[in-house]
C-alpha cells in the first residue's frame, strides 16, 4: 500500500483527488515546504535563455541581420 509522503498514513490511490497525499491538509503542508524552500531541486537548472540566444545566432548565420538585402 502507498503511504502519504507527509504523514505516512496508508492512502487509497484510486479516486483520491489529493494523491499522492492522504488529505488536502497534507497537500497544503507539502506546498508550504516548497514555498519556504525546504524542498529543492536536486540538479542545477540550465539557463534556457543562453541556449536560445546561441541557437538564434547559429540560425541567422554570418550574413543575416547585417542590414544587407540578398
Amino acid at each position: 500500500m502507498i503511504k502519504c509522503p507527509i504523514c505516512r498514513k496508508p492512502i487509497q490511490w484510486a479516486d483520491n483527488p489529493n494523491r499522492p497525499f492522504c488529505s488536502e491538509r497534507c497537500r497544503i503542508i507539502d506546498l508550504g515546504k516548497w514555498a519556504s524552500e525546504e524542498y529543492t531541486v536536486s540538479i542545477p537548472l540550465r539557463d534556457v535563455s543562453e541556449e536560445t540566444d546561441q541557437k538564434e545566432q547559429e540560425y541567422e548565420g554570418p550574413n543575416r541581420g547585417n542590414g544587407r538585402n540578398g
